[in-house]
């Protein structure tokens, strides 16, 4: 059990605590209080990259040792992590219509997330179209391997194609180009955030383990499938 209780209770102190930070944190000089969506919409993008980074160490250790406490750990991870590149999109489309004017743009940085995000989707659909569980764990994990890829180019983006977005801030050679107390805001809300993958990680890892278990038991003495429970009507002799 990972830290039980605790770290549910944990997870509410610390997204209580981010989010009083943002509101208290100063506003940007350029976009006013517009810039606090940052708070929630970059460690979003760092879940992302931390959940599939997940989903690649259990692909590769599941490759390597066969047991499926791996495979449950790289689908759940890759869920969480399809769930935060979604919320980093939609915040920046919202953040980016009253900033860049559109609610899209064919920017670098926004095409290769979206690409991302497709991805991971076609992960998940690939689990949903095969049945056999040992087959299913074989090709996600090879398939979690392969996608990785996605996430330097995302994270790089910026840097090798420069267009609307802004390059990084944080990490980055040198000293961050933000305000030491936005600094502070931000990485205080990364942290409640990661805690947050950390509690929504263990709960569909568990459930992930129930449906295995589903799975894979065998009919018992008196269980039937729901077909076979529809008795046909007796002819009565007359």
């Amino acid at each position: 059990m990972l830290f039980g209780r605790r770290l549910t209770i944990a997870v509410a102190v610390a997204l209580s605590a981010g989010l009083v930070a943002a509101m208290l944190a100063p506003p940007d000089r350029v976009q006013g209080n517009l810039q606090r969506l940052m708070y929630i919409h970059v460690p979003a993008a760092w879940l992302a990259y931390l959940s599939f980074a997940v989903t690649l160490g259990s692909s590769v250790a599941w490759l390597w040792r066969r047991q499926m406490r791996y495979d449950r750990v790289a689908a759940a991870s890759a869920e969480v992590g399809v769930f935060f590149t979604g919320l980093a999109i939609a915040l920046g489309s919202i953040w980016g219509k009253p900033t860049w004017g559109v609610w899209w743009t064919w920017d670098p940085r926004v095409v290769t997330t979206a690409v991302m995000f497709f991805v991971y989707l076609g992960y998940l659909a690939l689990r949903r179209a095969t049945l056999d569980p040992t087959a299913r764990a074989r090709r996600s994990a090879v398939f979690g391997v392969v996608a990785f890829v996605q996430v330097p180019i995302v994270h790089m983006s910026v840097v090798w194609w420069r267009a609307l977005h802004q390059p990084p801030t944080v990490l980055k050679p040198g000293d961050p180009s933000i305000d030491h107390v936005m600094l502070a805001t931000l990485l205080l809300n990364v942290l409640a955030f990661t805690l947050l993958y950390l509690l929504l990680l263990r709960a569909r890892t568990r459930l992930a383990a129930v449906e295995e278990e589903l799975e894979t038991a065998p009919l018992g003495e008196g269980q039937e499938l729901a077909g076979s429970a529809v008795l046909a009507p007796r002819l009565e002799r007359s």
